[in-house]
């Protein structure tokens, strides 16, 4: 069978698949309809409250680190300019020098880890921030379904078409914006643990 002759029988095979499946879920009435979970955290007054947010927690977080950043910064450029011109063993036969770079080591490795934890503190934010947006969300598609008179919604992503009348985005997003224009979003911290 030639190329183009395997290519008409798969495209046959297709729609006649979706020209039996479309009758099948009309004969039943099922009503789906479409919305697109990224616009509407995007674009919703919401979403747009979480990632302003979000955004000025980042910025606080980055004021915090930033003065120990400044000041290993300079400790190590201070460093680095009394060894440059220094040789392996004077640098080793420095016992004061030694001390020095330990105690520097000692402090950047202290600020990796208060960085590490700030970046976690992040993300969990954002996590319980979208998750909290998502629990308030939900009566809302409820709302949508009922009004509709749908049995499914389906994300956009998750449809290769849908005809536009059945997308319910613009609808949830001005029901959100009535109902749920903001979110709460508190910095979520992480327990430290005693030092033993």
């Amino acid at each position: 069978m030639s190329l183009f002759k395997s290519l008409i029988a798969a495209l046959a095979v297709s729609f006649g698949t979706v020209a039996l499946a479309a009758p099948v879920a009309s004969a039943q009435g099922t009503k789906v309809i479409i919305i697109d979970q990224g616009k509407i955290m995007r674009d919703s007054a919401a979403g747009k409250d979480i990632q302003t947010k979000v955004k000025n927690i980042e910025s606080a977080m980055e004021r915090e680190l930033k003065p120990t950043a400044d000041s290993l910064n300079s400790e190590g450029q201070i460093i680095e300019a009394k060894t440059k011109n220094m040789t392996p063993e004077a640098m080793r036969a420095d016992a004061a020098l030694k001390t020095q770079v330990t105690a520097y080591a000692r402090k950047a490795q202290e600020f990796n880890i208060k960085r590490q934890i700030a970046s976690q503190e992040l993300s969990l934010t954002e996590r319980k921030a979208w998750s909290d947006f998502f629990v308030a969300l939900r009566p809302i598609l409820q709302e949508v379904v009922t009004e509709r008179g749908a049995q499914v919604m389906l994300d956009r992503s998750d449809v290769t078409y849908a005809d536009p009348a059945i997308d319910a985005t613009a609808l949830v997003i001005s029901k959100m914006n009535s109902k749920v224009p903001t979110i709460s979003v508190v910095r979520q911290k992480i327990p430290t643990q005693p030092a033993q």
